[in-house]
């Protein structure tokens, strides 16, 4: 009776080359997803500035003045009507 049983692994073929880059590109796919899900909960220090802006000499030209905010035309609120019916 133990001998009938057969207790050998099964036959399993091995990945084809389509197989294995769907694999790994859901992996690489799953990896990129955490990062990025990553980079939205965990904040980024802003002190860092880039280099450019280091090498350029801050003179009277290139410091931008704010501009003058124009007068703003104050509205008068719309008159609200009753509906007459």
């Amino acid at each position: 009776m133990a001998a009938e049983l057969d207790f050998s692994p099964p036959e399993i073929p091995e990945p084809t080359f389509m197989e294995n880059v769907l694999r790994y590109g859901l992996f690489f796919g799953a990896i990129f997803q955490l990062i990025c899900v990553l980079a939205i909960i965990l904040p980024v220090s802003k002190s860092h500035k880039t280099d450019s802006d280091s090498f350029e000499p801050k003179n009277s030209e290139t410091v931008k003045k704010p501009k003058a905010t124009a007068p703003q035309i104050s509205r008068k609120p719309k008159k609200e009507t009753k509906k007459k019916r």
